[in-house]
C-alpha cells in the first residue's frame, strides 16, 4: 500500500526552561507567592496572570472560609521526604541492564520519589508533610517498542512488577505502590517514546507514540496544519498513553471528541506478547475489539506504546464569548437546552457563583482609565441589570472552525441567551476564563502552605438530577464539616464542564483551613469520600475522566455488579496471570 502521502514531522525538542517542579503541579518557573504587601502574585511568564498582583484573592479567602489566615504562619514542607531504599536483587539489576544502556536505568531518589505519586492532596501532602511508604525501586526510560518489550520479558524473568509512567498528573493515587509489593517495583517511564511518527494528511490521521505530551502533540501538528483537538486541563503535562490509559475527556470535546472518539487503533506491549495491527480501516465489525480493554485499564494490563489518532485541520477562527446568567439554575437550563438544540460550541462551561466570585478575586489590581471602566461595568450589571452578585453565574464558551461556521453559530445562540435571561459578557472574558484553567492549577500547592487544604473531583450525571446533585453535595460536605467541629467554613463549589444530550460532567471544588486539628490530610479526605457517597447517592457516577485508580475504589461495588467484577478479575488473570503490571488500580485496587 503506497504510503508517501505521509509526513514524518520533525520532532519538538523541549525548552530548557520547561522544567516540570517535582514538588507541586507545574512548571518550576511558574507558581505563586505573597509579595511584601501581602498581596499574591503568580511566578514566571506562561500565563496572562503571569506578573500579575491579585490583592483580592487573600481577602476574599479569608471571607469565604471565615478564618483569620495568618500570613506569617507557614506550614513549611519538608520536601523531599526520605526515601526507601531500593529493593533490586540481582537478577533483576542483571535483567534490566541485559535490556537497556545504562542511562535508561535511574535509581535516583528524588526521581523514584516522583514515580511513585500523582497530584492529588494526598500525594502532595505526604512528600511535603509526611512519608510515601512504598515507592518504585528503579526507574527505566524505553524509546523503543522493542525496549519495552524487553523490559517487560525482563521483570518476567526476574519476578519483578512493573507500573508504567506517563506524564504524572493523575489524581486518583493511580501511582502509589502498594505497600504489600516485596518484588522490585520498575517504573516504565515513557518520556522518550515522545515522537509523532507520522501525519497523513489525505486521511486525517497520525501515528503518536504514547509517551508524547499533550503541548508537544500540538506545536508538531500545527506547522502542518492540524489538531488533535484533545485538550484536557492537563494538557500542558499529559501523555496520549495517560489520555487512554484514564479514558480521557478534553475541553473542547464537544467539537472533537473524546479520547475513545479520536483513537482508531493502538499498538501496547502485554506480559505475553505485542497487540497491534498492520492496517486498520475508519469502522470494522470483526468480533469483540480488544484494544478497548485497554481504554480506562490504568496500567493494570500492559503497557501502551503507540496510537493512531484522528485529527483536524487547524481551525480557521477562534473566538471566545462570556455570558452571565442570574443564577445556576438558569446557567444549567441555558446549557440543557445547547444539547437539544446542537448548538454546543467547542467548549463551554458554567461556574456557580461560588467559583464566580473566585474568579473576580482572581483579577488584577486596576488603575485609572481601567479601574474606571471596571466600576462601570461592574454598576450596569448589577444596578441596571440587576444581577444579584450573591447569586449570579458566568458561562465561558469557545468557538472554533470556518470564520462564517463560527459567526453564524453565535448568532444562532443570542435568542438562546436571551430565553435565559442571560447577558453577554465579551470575548476577553471568556478568553480570561478559559486561560485561567492553566493559571488557577497551581494554587491548590499554592495555599497549602497556608494551612489550607483543597482538591476537585468530578462526575457525570443526568440533565434531571444534576441541581439537585450539586445542592445535596455542598449540604453534605457542610454538614460533615460541621459535625467534626473543624474551624471556619468549608469552600465548596461546582461548575458544568462538557455536556451531553443526556446529562454533563459537574467538577467539585473543595477547600478547608486546617490549622489546629490532627491528620489535616485524612480529614480532609473523608469529606472528599463523604461528597462522593452523596454524589452515587444523588445519581452521579464514580467518574467522567480521571478514573478510579486507588482513591475511589472503595467505591466500586455500588458502580459494578458482581459479576462484573468477577469478569474483570478473570480478564486481569488471563492477560497477566504473574501480575506483572501489578499497578492494581480500579476495580483490582484493594477495596479496604
Amino acid at each position: 500500500m503506497a504510503e508517501n502521502h505521509r509526513i514524518v514531522p520533525q520532532s519538538v525538542v523541549p525548552d530548557a526552561s520547561e522544567e516540570e517542579s517535582l514538588d507541586a503541579w507545574g512548571f518550576r518557573d511558574s507558581g505563586f507567592e505573597i509579595t511584601e504587601n501581602g498581596h499574591v502574585r503568580m511566578r514566571g511568564s506562561r500565563y496572562p496572570l503571569s506578573g500579575q498582583e491579585l490583592p483580592s484573592l487573600i481577602p476574599w479567602i479569608r471571607s469565604i472560609l471565615q478564618v483569620d489566615l495568618d500570613l506569617s504562619d507557614v506550614h513549611t514542607p519538608h520536601y523531599p521526604p526520605p526515601a526507601p531504599e531500593p529493593n533490586v536483587g540481582r537478577k533483576v539489576r542483571s535483567a534490566l541492564e541485559a535490556a537497556l544502556r545504562g542511562d535508561q536505568i535511574v535509581y535516583d531518589d528524588e526521581i523514584r520519589l516522583r514515580h511513585g505519586h500523582g497530584h492529588t492532596q494526598e500525594d502532595m501532602w505526604a512528600i511535603r508533610y509526611g512519608e510515601l511508604k512504598r515507592i518504585p525501586d528503579v526507574v527505566v526510560y524505553p524509546e523503543s517498542e522493542e525496549e519495552v518489550q524487553r523490559i517487560v520479558e525482563a521483570a518476567t524473568s526476574a519476578n519483578a512488577a512493573i507500573i508504567p509512567y506517563g506524564g504524572g498528573t493523575n489524581v486518583s493515587e493511580a501511582l502509589s505502590c502498594p505497600v504489600g509489593e516485596r518484588r522490585t517495583i520498575i517504573s516504565v517511564d515513557l518520556a522518550r517514546m515522545n515522537r509523532v511518527r507520522w501525519i497523513d494528511p489525505v486521511n486525517h490521521t497520525a501515528c503518536i507514540e504514547a509517551g508524547a505530551v499533550g503541548r508537544y502533540i500540538q506545536k508538531t501538528l500545527a506547522p502542518h496544519g492540524f489538531t488533535i483537538g484533545h485538550e484536557p486541563d492537563s494538557v500542558e503535562f499529559a501523555t496520549l498513553g495517560g489520555y487512554i490509559a484514564t479514558n480521557a475527556s478534553g475541553m473542547k470535546k464537544n467539537r472533537y471528541g473524546n479520547i475513545e472518539d479520536l483513537v482508531e487503533d493502538l499498538t501496547a506491549v502485554l506480559p505475553d506478547g505485542v497487540l497491534r495491527r498492520e492496517h486498520v480501516g475508519p469502522r470494522e465489525s470483526v468480533g469483540p475489539d480488544l484494544r478497548t480493554l485497554l481504554f480506562g485499564s490504568e496500567g493494570d494490563f500492559g503497557i501502551i506504546t503507540s496510537a493512531v489518532v484522528r485529527i483536524f485541520p487547524l481551525p480557521e477562527e477562534q473566538r471566545f464569548d462570556s455570558i452571565l446568567f442570574h443564577s445556576f439554575e438558569d446557567g444549567v437550563a441555558f446549557m440543557h437546552e445547547l444539547t437539544r438544540a446542537q448548538l454546543e460550541p467547542a467548549s463551554v462551561r458554567l461556574v456557580d457563583n461560588m467559583q464566580f466570585q473566585f474568579s473576580q478575586a482572581l483579577k488584577p489590581a486596576s488603575t485609572g482609565l481601567k479601574r474606571l471602566k471596571s466600576r462601570l461595568q461592574k454598576w450596569i450589571v448589577t444596578r441596571v441589570k440587576r444581577f444579584d452578585p450573591e447569586r449570579m453565574v458566568a458561562c465561558t464558551l469557545v468557538f472554533e472552525g470556518r470564520k462564517d461556521e463560527v459567526a453564524a453559530h453565535q448568532r444562532k445562540l443570542r435568542p438562546l441567551i436571551r430565553r435565559h435571561h442571560g447577558m453577554q459578557a465579551g470575548a476577553e472574558n471568556g478568553k480570561r476564563g478559559y486561560a485561567m484553567t492553566f493559571a488557577i492549577a497551581y494554587i491548590r500547592d499554592f495555599i497549602m502552605r497556608y494551612h489550607i487544604v483543597a482538591e476537585s473531583f468530578e462526575t457525570s450525571v443526568a440533565w434531571s438530577d444534576l441541581e439537585e446533585m450539586c445542592g445535596r453535595v455542598k449540604e453534605r460536605v457542610y454538614a460533615e464539616h460541621s459535625a467534626r467541629g473543624l474551624p471556619g467554613r468549608p469552600y465548596v463549589t461546582c461548575r458544568v464542564t462538557q455536556v451531553y444530550p443526556s446529562g454533563a460532567c459537574v467538577y467539585f471544588y473543595l477547600a478547608i483551613y486546617s490549622k489546629g486539628f490532627e491528620r489535616p490530610s485524612e480529614v480532609f479526605s473523608e469529606l472528599e469520600r463523604a461528597a462522593r457517597d452523596e454524589v452515587l447517592a444523588s445519581g452521579g457516577t464514580l467518574s467522567h475522566h480521571h478514573g478510579i485508580g486507588k482513591i475511589r475504589a472503595p467505591f466500586a461495588d455500588r458502580i459494578v455488579s458482581q459479576s462484573g467484577g468477577k469478569l474483570i478479575l478473570q480478564l486481569k488473570k488471563a492477560i497477566d496471570p504473574k501480575n506483572v503490571f501489578a499497578a492494581g488500580n480500579g476495580l483490582l485496587a484493594p477495596k479496604g
